[in-house]
């Protein structure tokens, strides 16, 4: 007996040192410099049972910096770039990597500015390391200044792999740079939260712009790595160029695998359920319905004052990230869908029902939509069947024959199952 009251007591010993479950997180402040627990720009990550966790391209230190010694390196990154609790700009300066520059893309390196808000250079306040503003930079790419200062470029960002979504443009503008400079590109890779299936037209280059640049769906199931590879195998840079690229791959992920994000990737995108509907919420932006922004669930609800038959309703007001958020100050009528599991949305997919269902009850025939539709969903003929009349099935049958072509013509390219 006393044997086993010694045994009992060593397992209870070794449980309690043990870390036990949070409900917080901790997130690196860029304000400050500091580490904080907060909840208001996190999403908890809550991992799978059974399952390892997923290992980032920027855990893997030991993959990657012996490719940066001696040499001077900018770094493409913003929030998102976490390694545990801190940022990879501290990872690397820990680790005495001369980070020369940092490149920020849209919502800046603290991620804090509006959907198109011009972001001005400036300098990182914990580290004094110069920021380089990309969405406030002429043609959204270094200058030929700039890329004169480094030697090797580390992209450390977190997509969710949707067409419209802007990091992966900027990436493939600084991939264009690299090639054209001799410099060498070092992807950090990251899983993609919508990476489990692939949706939406084919962009027609027609309507090529700042929210769509490659010939791919809008949910094109990619990590970031794996559509840089496609960029360089397809030869989509200028003049056919090759970027020399490099891709820290994730362990423990596949395109199976539900990744919770551990940092809110831009300020409208708060949680999962935003994240997960944006590929089908994401049309309201060229509409005067609102999608939520100025409220505390942006992209997991809609409405418009004139659909006063629905008894939900909100009024958005100006906050980070929204400052003038469509509709501010009126109340709109329309659906919550904060509540939708994440299975319910996920098999779905790109779901154009709700926006069929507002174009209906708004009734502004011709004027519901502004030129700014065709950039988001990437072709005429949507817009053209939805005032036909026909449903999200029916719409979505004239794709699909194309997202098939194109899933077998991004197999070469895939670096995870699928």
């Amino acid at each position: 007996m006393s044997m086993l009251k010694t045994i009992l007591g060593l397992i209870t010993a070794t449980l309690a040192t043990l870390p036990a479950t949070s409900a917080q997180a901790t997130q690196y402040n860029n304000d400050n410099g500091t580490d904080a627990t907060t909840s208001a720009t996190y999403i908890l990550s809550e991992p799978a049972k059974a399952q390892k966790p997923v290992v980032t391209g920027a855990e893997q230190t030991s993959a990657y910096l012996k490719l940066l010694k001696g040499k001077r390196v900018a770094l493409f990154s913003n929030q998102t770039g976490v390694v545990g609790n801190k940022h990879v700009l501290d990872v690397l300066l820990e680790n005495k990597v001369n980070v020369v520059t940092i490149f920020s893309p849209e919502h800046g390196f603290r991620g804090k500015a509006d959907a198109g808000e011009k972001v001005s250079s400036s300098v990182d306040e914990k580290t004094g390391v110069p920021i380089y503003s990309l969405y406030g930079a002429k043609g959204g790419a270094p200058d030929d200044a700039e890329m004169q200062k480094f030697d090797v470029l580390v992209s450390d960002i977190q997509d969710v792999g949707l067409r419209f979504y802007t990091y992966y443009v900027t990436m493939v503008k600084l991939m264009d740079r690299c090639a054209e400079f001799g410099k060498q590109m070092v992807v950090l890779d990251r899983p993609n939260p919508n990476g489990m299936y692939v949706d939406g037209p084919i962009l027609d280059m027609r309507f090529k712009s700042g929210v769509g640049s490659l010939p791919i769906p809008v949910v094109h199931g990619m990590t970031l790595g794996e559509l840089a590879q496609m960029v360089n195998g397809e030869g989509w840079l200028k003049e056919g160029r090759k970027c020399n690229l490099k891709v820290i791959k994730c362990k423990n992920y596949t395109h199976h695998t539900r990744y919770r994000l551990p940092v809110a990737p831009s300020p409208n995108l708060p949680n999962m359920t935003s994240i997960y509907l944006y590929p089908s919420l994401c049309y309201f932006e060229a509409t005067d319905v609102s999608l939520g922004r100025g409220t505390d669930k942006p992209f997991q609800q809609y409405g418009h004052p004139d659909m006063k038959l629905f008894s939900y309703s909100f009024t958005p007001e100006s906050r980070e990230g929204a400052k003038n958020p469509p509709q501010l100050g009126h109340t709109c009528y329309g659906r919550d869908l904060s509540h939708l599991s994440d299975d319910d949305i996920i098999a779905k997919q790109l779901d154009l029902t709700y926006l069929i269902e507002a174009y209906r009850a708004v009734n502004q025939g011709d004027k519901f939509f502004t030129s700014f539709f065709e950039k988001l969903i990437g072709v005429d003929w949507v817009r053209t069947m939805i005032e036909e009349g026909k449903s999200a099935d029916e719409i979505r049958q004239r794709w699909m024959p194309d997202v098939e072509k194109f899933k077998k013509q991004r197999k070469p390219y895939l670096l995870y199952k699928e």
